[in-house]
C-alpha cells in the first residue's frame, strides 16, 4: 500500500502536473517527495509566498496548473498574499500543505480552512485515505477547468497512513459549460449594435481564457469595429491593423481619444474596472457599454448592459446573427483610419522632455531605450508600483500570456521577482524580463536567490527611485511625512552579485550596452539592472488621476 503522502503525490503528476514551487517542512517534505518521485520537476523558493506566487505565474504564462507546497501554520500563513492574489485573478494553482491532525489540534496549529474561506479559495481537507486519490484528482480539475486555486490539505497524522491502492473510479469532474446565448438574449445587443456608427470591441482576460480571439477578431471586422484589450488580455489583438491597444490609463493620448469616440463598447471578459476605464475618463458618458461576463452577479457600474455567458460563445452566436441579420458595417475605420495608425504607433512615437541628469536617468528614457534591445518573443513580469506605467506603455507583449501582472489584482507589490521565477521555468522558449520597484525588489528579494538558481535567462529591471513613488506623488501634496515613504539608496548591483547574478548600474542610456553583450553571448543566466532613475517624473495614469496634465 501507498502512504497517503506517496498516493496524492503520485495522483497530483497522474492529473498532468508537470511542476511544483514549495518551501519543505514537516507538513509536506514527504507529499514533495512523492511528487518528485512521480517526475513533478520541483522549484525550491525561499519563502512560501514567492512560492505561491511562482505557481501562479506559472499558470498565466502557460495555461497549465502548478503546485504550491508548503508545510502547515505558518508555511500556509506565508503565502496569503499571493494567494489572494492568485484568487482574484483565477489562476489555475493548487496549494498542497500540511494541516492538524484529525485527532485534534495542535497547540501551534491554525484554522487553515477559515483562512481560506477568507481569501475565496476552496479547501480539500483529506480526512478519508480511502477517497483521497479521488478528492485530489478533483481539485486539479477544479483548479484547472474553473481557473481557481484550491487548497489540498494533508493532517498531520495521516501523512503516513497507508491508502488502498488501485485507481479511482469516480466520473471525472467536469466544469459545466456556460450555456450559449440564445437569440432572445441578444435581441437587445443587436439592436444597440444596428445604430452603432463608432462600435469598439474591448477584451479582457476572460475573453483570451475563453479562447475567443479570432472570432472577436471576425466580429469586429464583419462590424467595422476597432479594437482594444484590457492590460491583462495585451496583444490578444496584436495582428490586427486596427487594435488600439491597451484601454485605460496606459493608452496612448492618440489611442484614447479614439476609444473616447467610440459610441457602442462591447467587453467581452472584462470586468470594467477603475483601471480599464481610467476612473471614467477613458469613455463618452453617452457611450452605450454592453457587458459579456460569465459570472453571475457580476455587473460593472459602467455597463449598460449585461449579457450572461462564455465570452467565445457569446461572440460565435453573436457574429452569426449579425451576417443572419445583415447588420451595417460602420465606416469609422475607413473615416479615421490615418487617427488609428498614429494610435497604432504608441507612446514609442511621441517625445518626451528627458529629465535625466545629477547620475539618475528618466524612465521614459530608460525604457525606449530597452525597448530595442529586448526580443519581441518575451514574457514581462511586473510587481507593482508607480514604475509599472513605464514598461506597460513601452513594450508592447506578443499575447496575455506574455503578461504576468503580479499583485495588480489585489493591489500588492513585492511578488514579481518570484513571478519572474514561475515565468521562466514555464516558458523558457521567451526570455523573462521582470520590472520591479526599489520597494518591491527589496520586499522579494529573497527570490532573486530562486531565479539565479532556476539557470534560465531573464533580465531584471529595477527601478530605483529610493522610495515608494506612487505614495509620495499621491499624498506628500495631501501632507504626508516624507520620512516614511524614501530612503537612502541601495546597491542592488552589488546585491545581486553577492546572489550569482551579473548585474550593472544604470545611470544613463550609455550603461544599456551590458544588455546587448549580455543578448549577444546568448543570455546567460540573470541579468540585473540597477536603474537609478529619476524621482519627479510622474505617469501619465497618475497624473490624470491627480489632475496635473
Amino acid at each position: 500500500m501507498s502512504t497517503l503522502a506517496e498516493a496524492v503525490g503520485k495522483t497530483l503528476a497522474d492529473s498532468g502536473v508537470r511542476h511544483a514551487f514549495g518551501v519543505v517542512g514537516g507538513g509536506n517534505i514527504l507529499a514533495t517527495a512523492a511528487l518528485t518521485a512521480a517526475g513533478v520537476h520541483y522549484t525550491a523558493a525561499r519563502h512560501e509566498g514567492g512560492a505561491m506566487a511562482m505557481a501562479d505565474a506559472y499558470f498565466r504564462a502557460t495555461g497549465e496548473v502548478a503546485i504550491c507546497t508548503t508545510t502547515h501554520g505558518p508555511g500556509v500563513t506565508n503565502t496569503v498574499t499571493a494567494l489572494a492574489d492568485a484568487a482574484k485573478n483565477r489562476s489555475g494553482v493548487v496549494l498542497l500543505c500540511g494541516d492538524a491532525p484529525v485527532s485534534g489540534p495542535r497547540p501551534h496549529d491554525v484554522d487553515q480552512s477559515a483562512l481560506m474561506e477568507a481569501v475565496g479559495v476552496r479547501a480539500v481537507r483529506l480526512t478519508d485515505p480511502e477517497t483521497a486519490r479521488e478528492a485530489t484528482a478533483a481539485a486539479v480539475r477544479t483548479a484547472r477547468d474553473a481557473h481557481c486555486p484550491v487548497a489540498l490539505f494533508l493532517p498531520g497524522d495521516l501523512i503516513g497512513h497507508p491508502v488502498p491502492g488501485g485507481e479511482s473510479r469516480t466520473a471525472p469532474v467536469v466544469a459545466s459549460a456556460p450555456a450559449p446565448a440564445d437569440d432572445q438574449d441578444l435581441d437587445p445587443l443587436l439592436a444597440v449594435l444596428s445604430s452603432a456608427r463608432r462600435p469598439l470591441l474591448l477584451a479582457g482576460l476572460g475573453a483570451w481564457h475563453a479562447g475567443a480571439g479570432k472570432v472577436l477578431r471576425e466580429l469586429g471586422d464583419r462590424l467595422g469595429a476597432l479594437f482594444a484589450t484590457t492590460v491583462m488580455a495585451g496583444g490578444l489583438f496584436r495582428d490586427s491593423p486596427w487594435s488600439l491597444g491597451v484601454c485605460g490609463g496606459f493608452a496612448s493620448p492618440p489611442a484614447a481619444a479614439l476609444m473616447g469616440e467610440a459610441d457602442v463598447v462591447v467587453a467581452f471578459g472584462a470586468s470594467l474596472d477603475t483601471f480599464t476605464l481610467h476612473g471614467g475618463r477613458i469613455l463618452d458618458p453617452a457611450t452605450t457599454v454592453v457587458q459579456v461576463e460569465l459570472a453571475e452577479g457580476t455587473r460593472a457600474q459602467r455597463a449598460d448592459l449585461v449579457v450572461r455567458g462564455d465570452a467565445h460563445a457569446v461572440a460565435v452566436r453573436l457574429l452569426d446573427a449579425v451576417r443572419a441579420r445583415e447588420l451595417p458595417v460602420s465606416d469609422w475605420r475607413d473615416r479615421r483610419a490615418p487617427a488609428v495608425a498614429e494610435a497604432r504607433a504608441g507612446w514609442a512615437a511621441l517625445a518626451h522632455d528627458d529629465a535625466s541628469g545629477s547620475g539618475r536617468i528618466d524612465p521614459r528614457t530608460l525604457t525606449r531605450a530597452l525597448a530595442e534591445l529586448l526580443p519581441e518573443e518575451r514574457t514581462l513580469v511586473l510587481d507593482g508600483g508607480h514604475f509599472i506605467a513605464w514598461p506597460s506603455m513601452y513594450w508592447p507583449v506578443p499575447d496575455p500570456a506574455g503578461l504576468v501582472f503580479t499583485g495588480a489584482a489585489f493591489q500588492s507589490i513585492g511578488l514579481g521577482l518570484a513571478g519572474a521565477v514561475g515565468a521562466a521555468v514555464g516558458r523558457p522558449d521567451r526570455l523573462t524580463v521582470a520590472a520591479a520597484g526599489d520597494g518591491g525588489a527589496l520586499m522579494g528579494l529573497p527570490e532573486l536567490d530562486t531565479l539565479v538558481r532556476s539557470g534560465r535567462p531573464a533580465l531584471v529591471v529595477v527601478y530605483d527611485d529610493a522610495g515608494y513613488g506612487f505614495e509620495e506623488h499621491m499624498y506628500l501634496p495631501q501632507g504626508a511625512d516624507p520620512a516614511t515613504t524614501s530612503f537612502a539608496d541601495t546597491d542592488f548591483a552589488t546585491v545581486a552579485r553577492g546572489l550569482g547574478a551579473a548585474a550593472v548600474t544604470v545611470r544613463s542610456a550609455d550603461d544599456l550596452a551590458a544588455v546587448r553583450e549580455w543578448r549577444d553571448t546568448g543570455c546567460p543566466g540573470t541579468l540585473v539592472l540597477d536603474c537609478k532613475v529619476t524621482d519627479g517624473v510622474v505617469a501619465p495614469f497618475l497624473a490624470d488621476l491627480l489632475g496635473r496634465t
